[in-house]
């Protein structure tokens, strides 16, 4: 984060930090509040090593990034993820058909498993088969690495595709309540509607596609799901608290991804220099079209959590659900082919 940046960033969350000064102690200002807790997120240190850092209590240090994290969330998350409007849709769908040749693609769709502290009295609650306690970050991005909604606080014990079925949001796409643009015709008269791309472990409806046995289908799919774990892979990498356990209680932890989330999508929007969005760092396709993978693959941490999911047979779908990804596959096996998709697919 450059110095006008973080300025910026401490001019909209300052006053919501602010502490009034009293006889009885010395105020820590914003700029230290603001400053310690992107320390803190950034670096992956622990609290304690900030309050040898900033000479400052351990209980103030955790109250500063309990609270911090939280007015970062609620001042930033109205201004940094979309608009569920018809036209911000569309304008989605459009960076998707011209960067990864998906048409009538409106996000990628993964979950992130965030180890946690075991809460207290929690149980098996937060345990998860790795034999670790976790948080879920469930992510919806578009295709410039970007978060679009996130639904955060789902347990691991459940999969992906069962925290999707019962989260905010995925309820609000079941019920049609986030403006999903209506089916258009594409080419000819083939008649697509708009969709979301995941994995096996999410089940296939009228607004989402997961692979089949079908090579063509699942390369095309593939090259635009790759966007959320791009994006999971640069939060985890710009925001070290990823890459160890984060010990807090639960509230603490929903606030400090919740934060994170905001930062991510603040500094990709206003910070044109990020270093995180370079040839070779995330994902890219080489000249013969082989997906190559990108840097953060290799720095981040543990990264085959991202991708051992619980594939269970329950993902059973209806019939208009089942047309619908034959429409696609359909799509791009005649007029929606594109050149090296033949010699990918085979591979």
């Amino acid at each position: 984060m450059s110095t006008d940046l973080f300025d910026e960033l401490l001019a909209k969350v300052g006053p919501h930090i602010a502490k009034i000064d009293t006889w009885r102690e010395d105020v820590i200002n914003p700029t230290q509040r603001l400053a310690l807790t992107i320390r803190f997120l950034a670096s992956g240190d622990s609290m304690s090593s900030l309050y040898y850092a900033y000479r400052i209590s351990l209980s103030s240090v955790s109250n500063i990034i309990r609270e911090t994290t939280k007015i970062i969330w609620d001042i930033l998350a109205p201004e940094v993820f979309m608009k569920t409007t018809c036209k911000e849709w569309k304008k989605i769908s459009k960076d998707f058909e011209n960067k990864w040749n998906f048409p009538h693609c409106i996000g990628a769709i993964d979950g992130k498993h965030v180890v946690i502290q075991a809460p207290k009295n929690s149980g098996s609650l937060y345990y998860n088969y790795k034999h670790s306690h976790s948080l879920v970050l469930l992510a919806v991005a578009d295709a410039n690495y970007c978060f679009t909604i996130v639904d955060i606080g789902g347990r691991e014990r459940e999969s992906d595709g069962g925290i999707f079925k019962t989260s905010n949001m995925g309820q609000k796409l079941i019920t049609n309540e986030l403006n999903v643009p209506s089916s258009e015709i594409i080419s000819g008269d083939k008649l697509l509607p708009y969709v979301i791309v995941a994995d096996e472990a999410f089940q296939l409806t009228h607004f989402m596609l997961r692979p089949y046995p079908g090579r063509v289908f699942n390369y095309r799919l593939s090259r635009a799901r790759r966007v959320i774990e791009n994006t999971f892979g640069i939060l985890a990498a710009k925001w070290r608290i990823y890459r160890k356990p984060m010990i807090c209680d639960v509230a603490t932890a929903e606030n400090i991804i919740k934060a994170t989330t905001c930062l991510h999508n603040f500094i990709k929007k206003n910070d044109q220099e990020c270093q995180y969005v370079t040839a070779g760092y995330v994902d890219y396709e080489d000249a013969s079209g082989d997906i190559r993978d990108g840097a953060w693959r290799k720095e981040v941490e543990n990264e085959n959590a991202l991708r051992d999911i619980l594939r269970t047979g329950a993902n059973t779908f209806g019939r208009n659900a089942g047309h619908i990804r034959d429409m696609f596959a359909e799509y791009f096996c005649n007029e929606g082919a594109i050149p090296w998709q033949w010699d990918c697919s085979h591979k």
